[in-house]
């Protein structure tokens, strides 16, 4: 005879909490080793780097600037608490690879550039998925307004 341990909506809750953990912690790592690593490439000024933003028409101090950002964001998103702290992280990331998706398309692009391109919008996607599937405590306290319409009794 086949008895369960834990009611079905439990079991089903937990397999929904595993696989919303390990999707937060995938994007999230993704999002960080990318901001990490890109910002240190960033403010080493790498030549391959210099020579994409200044065919983009910023300047190359820029680098250091945005290079600085992004490690500062990279840490903020896995070091524990410190919710508002993520939230201007994610909020970061998001405009750094919206924008330079904006500067690419913009400035005229390459054919070889739509990889790149291809990169920074799944980084972007990344970067909303880390931010929706985050963990309460990694939330601000502040709630969301509510999904269904409130009915005001007057």
């Amino acid at each position: 005879m086949d008895t369960l341990t834990e009611p079905p909506a439990t079991a089903i809750r937990y397999e929904s909490t595993r696989f919303r953990s390990a999707g937060y912690w995938l994007a999230t790592a993704a999002v960080a080793a990318e901001m990490g690593v890109g910002g240190i490439w960033d403010i080493a000024r790498l030549p391959f780097v210099r020579d994409l933003v200044t065919h983009l028409g910023y300047p190359s101090y820029f680098l250091v600037l945005l290079g600085t950002w992004k490690v500062l964001g990279a840490a903020a998103l896995i070091v524990p608490r410190r919710p508002l702290l993520k939230e201007w992280a994610y909020a970061g990331a998001f405009f750094a690879y919206t924008g330079a998706i904006v500067s690419h398309l913009t400035t005229g692009y390459a054919l070889a550039e739509v990889g790149l391109l291809a990169v920074l919008t799944v980084l972007t996607v990344l970067t909303v998925l880390s931010w929706a599937l985050r963990p309460p405590s990694r939330r601000t306290s502040g709630r969301a307004a509510p999904l269904t319409p409130r009915h005001h009794t007057g």
